[in-house]
């Protein structure tokens, strides 16, 4: 299960997805979210599933790849699929025996949560598939740059951003490691009622803390050792510059926001 999480992992590509400028891609996550809650009816799903497939196709990212990450909160889903089928009331009743109740209206408020959790979790797992981390934080640090006039430490805030997605699948590789020796040890995660694999996970909790605190001695202390000092006078390697590319992407991005809007108002009859 823990090599199935890849969040914060980068394919490297030279397709169009990966080379848009950073601060663009974080422009197209937030303006893909704000469309994805406001979509309405079926119309809107089914443009917003083609926007995210055409995204997917363009950053040419593995449906494996992809699928492999999802494993993780298909629990999530289904808790959530589940809640809305037993506990939104209709007027349309399909099923009912004593207390329980399901009505159609409760189907399609399932169906449609599930598809925009699952939109939701995709969009977003592409924007760090298709972008490094360093490139991340200098589009998230150069977005932000206009606070700093208001002395907010924008730079650092960045930088803790980048570290934590770098160290994301390395603390997935550590906490597999761990899991590994205590399991060569006779311990025994799998087994049992959900209280005894509770009681089972915190051998692991000490040692995994432990390995973190270690890294991040090392990582500050390597930082110092290099003289390291962010902030003002610090300079890029790659000077983000925006291209025909970047606009294009933004102006197909007002269309589907227009167009989702337009939907919006025929499903609640408002057109």
């Amino acid at each position: 299960m823990l090599k199935d999480i890849t969040l914060g992992q980068f394919f490297p590509g030279t397709t169009i997805v990966h080379r848009l400028d950073p601060r663009v891609k974080l422009v197209l996550t937030f303006v893909y979210i704000t469309a994805l809650f406001l979509a309405k009816g079926v119309l809107g799903y089914v443009l917003m599933a083609l926007v995210l497939l055409t995204c997917s196709l363009l950053s040419k990212i593995g449906i494996k790849a992809i699928l492999r990450g999802l494993k993780p909160i298909i629990i999530i889903i289904l808790f959530t699929v589940v809640l809305n089928i037993f506990f939104i009331r209709g007027q349309t009743i399909l099923f009912e025996y004593r207390f329980i109740v399901i009505t159609r209206e409760g189907l399609f408020t399932a169906a449609f949560m599930a598809s925009r959790l699952l939109m939701l979790i995709i969009g977003t797992f592409l924007l760090t598939y298709t972008t490094s981390p360093i490139a991340l934080t200098d589009g998230f640090e150069q977005m932000l740059s206009p606070l700093k006039k208001f002395r907010l430490p924008i730079h650092e805030l960045a930088m803790m951003m980048s570290i934590a997605l770098r160290f994301i699948p390395t603390l997935i590789e550590e906490t597999d490691k761990i899991i590994s020796a205590q399991k060569s040890r006779g311990a025994d995660f799998e087994s049992g009622g959900l209280i005894k694999r509770a009681k089972a996970i915190l051998p692991l909790i000490i040692p995994l803390f432990i390995s973190a605190f270690r890294r991040a001695d090392e990582l500050a202390t390597a930082m110092e050792s290099r003289c390291y000092n962010g902030g003002e006078g610090r300079t890029r390697m790659k000077v983000l510059h925006a291209e025909a590319r970047d606009y294009i992407a933004l102006a197909c991005s007002a269309v589907v926001v227009t167009t989702v809007i337009l939907l919006r108002g025929l499903a609640f009859g408002q057109i």
